[in-house]
């Protein structure tokens, strides 16, 4: 028999340690393959908007599974050089030469990596096409929903491939080279104790945990308000080190000291088995954790968002709202009450009043580029943006609620919840007629107001008001509308028609998003320049064009200027509205989570492995089934339950603080207490389907050993 003949030989009773590393490989680039495709297809990228936090999210959450992935395939990778190396201890006592091994394991390799790799890739795009098809089945399917792909992302899973790829050969060339034969023989029975950990560890990692979250989200804010700098990303990853650290040592403080009562000979065989392969352990368990916090925080995103815009719609005082420049020819109250009657919808209420647009000062930042990040100053200008005005009189008519505001002032109106938003300021102290150019110095009031409806509007003494106004032309001049309805739940048809009816009416002077400001765009023009939001521009800020033909596109629904705001309609179509954000973040939440199980069970699967032996001396020496079993129970806890519990903390908590601090006044509202309630049902959820593959995973680690599962009494 050759040496080729006797190696294979030796391969094929050893194929569970190949099937291991080939699954191991194949299903890391598998699920980075399909993440990659989905994270850079243009479905995607066209309602991700640049630079916009869900578009950032989805790449915080691609980072958290590349270093999962990646840890799991070295660590896949050890295991498999540990296992064969008593094999390959004996054949270099035998006299095999390392040329030969080198040889037989480059071919091994070569066949493991590239085929693992290649088919991960291969099944990549169609596992991410799939599980797009039974979101759109299951979930909702829109004309944005077809999927596509960018060749180019393939760019991105050939990377992690490769690096799969020279991490097995740099291995593998670092297994050869050892000299002394029985360290290679005795490799497979070599462990990775963790020593003497203080249980202050414990507490210690809690603190830390806490000052890296606290510190890392509110650091970036500092630095852009308090130091006027936009500081790299990197740097403010920086601060979130602390909580890292803090994670990894509440695992080692888990898995060597526990954090019940201490019992010295408590668990002490399940204790020291955990403790022997300490340091593999705590790295899997750290992985998983970081998993299941980005896997949670993509999960979140959907019932979050859902929940508290419903709560937002139901809390709405008015059924309808909708208004339109002047120089649009929009149905009014006549030709309301007739589309109204022909869908038999009763119209109870109806107020219509006038709005002005016109200039306001405000500051604008003035930014320079630095070898370390972007600084900038503000600079003050008495013309810089347009704003929405009505009269004391038209809000009173609108809402119903009294206001009375003094001459010589104006008052902000802003969200009862979220305040301001971060989008309003409420301080304009020079107004401008942008058709006269007469400007009127006011002083903003510390009185707000709140409703939701008119949100950014300014509310002027009535005298003051037509002082200002006079002399306006249709372009600076709106109208908007409140009305209610009887039995608002099943007016969407006439709500759907009225939606077509404004938009067909409306020209291509009104096409545009809603932060078009025509002030900006004055001003811009006057200096020579092109402004930022012209439809020929936003494709270079990575914004798509508003367009009629896609009225039930998410770009047009979220960002036209003269977007009407049905009840209704905004209710019954939001899950249509924000398809693509929804099925996006279910899917990266989904590839995390099976990440975790892959890692959990072949993590699991290896401890039943390593330590079968002890378990038989357990068995010879006399141990009952009872105690075996509850041995395994508590290992297996530890790396199911521990990941899970922390993972699951960790992020609720980290998105209790965001919410808290994103508010303007800071705190949460009552919507978003609404969403947190759907993701503590997400949570319940998941943790239910996480502790069946716990349960399915520990019957196979029993079955492995032998063990029985005790029948209760």
């Amino acid at each position: 028999m050759t040496f080729s003949e006797t190696y294979a030989l030796l391969r094929r009773k050893s194929r569970k340690q190949y099937f291991l590393l080939t699954g191991c490989c194949f299903f890391s680039v598998l699920l980075i393959t399909a993440y990659v495709c989905m994270m850079r297809s243009p479905t995607i990228l066209t309602v991700l908007p640049e630079g916009g936090d869900s578009r950032k999210q989805v790449m915080m959450v691609f980072a958290l599974t590349v270093i999962g992935c990646g840890v799991f395939t070295a660590y896949a990778s050890g295991l498999f050089f540990r296992q064969k190396s008593r094999e390959t201890g004996i054949f270099l006592a035998l006299g095999a030469s390392r040329a030969q091994l080198r040889r037989e394991l480059g071919k091994e390799l070569t066949l493991i990596a590239f085929g693992s790799c290649a088919a991960g890739a291969a099944l990549g795009a169609p596992l991410a096409w799939g599980l797009w098809q039974i979101f759109r089945l299951c979930i909702v399917d829109t004309d944005q929903m077809p999927l596509s792909f960018d060749p180019k992302s393939y760019f991105l899973a050939l990377i992690f491939s490769l690096y799969v790829i020279i991490m097995l050969f740099l291995m593998g060339a670092r297994f050869i080279r050892r000299t002394n034969i029985i360290d290679i023989v005795q490799e497979s029975h070599k462990s990775e104790p963790i020593h003497a950990v203080p249980r202050w560890y414990g507490t210690g990692g809690i603190l830390l945990l806490v000052l890296g979250a606290v510190a890392g989200y509110m650091m970036p804010t500092f630095f852009v308000l308090g130091l006027h700098w936009y500081a790299p990303e990197w740097v403010d990853a920086i601060f979130y080190l602390p909580a890292l650290i803090g994670m990894y040592w509440i695992l080692l403080h888990t898995v060597v000291n526990g954090w019940g009562k201490h019992k010295k000979y408590k668990n002490l065989i399940s204790n020291s088995m955990m403790k022997f392969q300490g340091r593999q352990t705590v790295r899997n368990m750290l992985v998983m954790t970081l998993l299941i916090a980005g896997a949670y925080f993509a999960s979140f995103y959907t019932p979050m968002l859902g929940t508290s815009s419903i709560h937002q719609y139901d809390s709405r005082k008015t059924d309808y709202v909708y208004h339109w420049c002047e120089t649009q020819d929009i149905p009014e109250k006549a030709e309301v009450q007739t589309l109204a009657q022909k869908y038999g919808v009763e119209i109870t209420s109806w107020a219509q009043q006038p709005v002005a647009v016109l200039g306001t000062d405000g500051t604008y930042s003035v930014e320079s580029e630095t070898g370390f990040g972007v600084t900038y100053t503000t600079e003050y200008q008495e013309l810089m943006f347009e704003n929405n005005f009505i009269s004391e009189s038209a809000y009173t008519a609108l809402t119903g609620e009294q206001v009375d505001v003094k001459s010589g002032t104006i008052t902000g109106v802003f969200h009862p919840e979220n305040g301001s938003g971060g989008m309003f300021s409420g301080n304009a102290k020079i107004i401008t007629n942008m058709v006269t150019g007469q400007r009127m110095q006011v002083e903003p009031t510390e009185e707000k107001l709140m409703y939701d409806m008119l949100f950014g509007y300014y509310v002027m003494d009535d005298t003051d008001y037509a002082a200002i106004t006079a002399g306006l032309t249709p372009e600076w001049q709106e109208n908007i509308v409140f009305f209610n309805v009887r039995d608002c739940e099943n007016s969407y048809p006439f709500a759907k028609a009225l939606f077509n009816e404004i938009i067909d009416r409306s020209d291509e002077t009104v096409e545009v998003v809603d932060s078009y400001d025509r002030v900006g765009k004055i001003l811009t023009t006057q200096k020579g320049e092109s402004y930022w939001l012209d439809k020929e521009n936003l494709a270079g800020h990575g914004l798509e064009m508003i367009d009629y033909d896609k009225r039930d596109a998410s770009d047009f629904r979220i960002y036209w200027k003269y977007m009407p705001r049905f009840r209704v309609l905004d209710k019954n179509d939001f899950v249509r509205t924000l398809a693509v954000f929804l099925t996006l973040f279910i899917f990266i939440s989904v590839v995390c989570f099976a990440a975790v199980v892959i890692i959990a069970f072949t993590r699991s699967m290896t401890i039943a492995a390593v330590n079968a032996k002890v378990y038989d001396d357990l068995r010879h020496l006399g141990a009952s089934n009872v105690y075996l079993y509850e041995s395994v129970r508590g290992q297996m806890k530890r790396i199911f339950l521990v990941p899970a519990i922390v993972g699951t903390t960790l992020i609720y908590l980290f998105y209790l603080m965001i919410l808290y601090f994103n508010g303007d006044p800071i705190g949460i509202t009552s919507s978003e207490m609404a969403g947190l309630a759907s993701c503590m049902a997400v949570i319940a959820v998941l943790s239910l389907g996480f502790y069946l593959v716990y349960r399915l995973t520990r019957r196979s680690v029993c079955h492995v050993l032998g063990i029985r599962k005790p029948q209760k009494k």
